[in-house]
């Protein structure tokens, strides 16, 4: 009887305790140099550290944007990242763990200089696929501009940009000067003359952004391992060598760091 008592109670343990993969497989969306195709990046950086700090592995399937949320609510993986916070989705949402800066890229030889929305009056504009949705009061602002677009191909948004056909494009500041980065590295290849510097002006409010999880517990896990990473120092550590490599075009416009 004492046997089958103990069996009972390890039965019972083994049914109401959270059960994770030994890997963690994580749906990211392809946003270099917040996540690379490879699985690194700053974002999956502080997803790595963190849930590493609670003793997971992770495993990056990445996809382009907002596919990521498609295939995890289609059932694909245990997890996914870069959620705005508040968004419905499937499963159990954490805390933000990171903030993306929107702002307005432009050319530093312009002789311009932007504090808001509202000093883009009059002027060419471009932006990502979406952003009069995301952004707040681009939808009014958009009809005081000379012209406005939206576009899901940054390597267009570079050459209107750099071929004087748009004034500033708006979007986050460390994803258009990663781009532009890689197209510097590309050379005359690019067919446009990427190396003309670049300046950013933070003009709206850091977006926050938090994963879902399957495992109610496991979203408390990466919440309680972040807010210890964040109180020692790593995830400032984290973001701020990221937002170094960009320094030359975010100045301290970026997060204010």
């Amino acid at each position: 009887m004492k046997l089958f008592a103990a069996a009972l109670a390890t039965t019972s343990l083994t049914l109401t305790a959270p059960v994770f993969a030994d890997t963690l497989t994580i749906m990211a969306a392809d946003l270099p140099p917040m996540v690379y195709a490879d699985g690194t990046g700053r974002e999956a950086e502080i997803v790595t550290a963190v849930m590493g700090h609670c003793g997971h592995e992770v495993a990056f399937e990445v996809q382009p944007f907002t596919r990521h949320w498609a295939s995890f609510e289609a059932g694909k993986g245990d997890a996914v990242m870069t959620v705005p916070v508040g968004m419905p989705m499937e499963g159990t949402q954490g805390a933000a763990y990171i903030a993306y800066q929107n702002g307005v890229s432009f050319l530093a030889g312009s002789g311009s200089d932007y504090g808001a929305l509202s000093d883009l009056a009059g002027l060419s504009v471009a932006a990502f696929q979406g952003a009069s949705n995301i952004l707040p009061g681009l939808a009014e602002a958009s009809d005081t501009f000379a012209s406005y677009r939206e576009m899901t191909d940054q390597e267009t948004q570079s050459k209107m940009l750099f071929g004087g056909r748009v004034d500033g494009i708006l979007g986050d500041g460390m994803l258009f000067a990663a781009y532009t980065a890689s197209l510097r590295d590309a050379g005359s290849s690019a067919g446009i003359d990427a190396s003309q510097p670049l300046e950013f002006r933070a003009i709206f409010e850091p977006s926050n952004y938090a994963m879902n999880f399957r495992d109610a517990a496991l979203a408390a896990d990466f919440d309680r391992c972040f807010a210890e990473l964040e109180a020692d120092g790593t995830i400032t550590t984290i973001n701020a060598k990221w937002v170094d490599k960009y320094r030359d075009t975010l100045g301290n416009n970026y997060l204010s760091m």
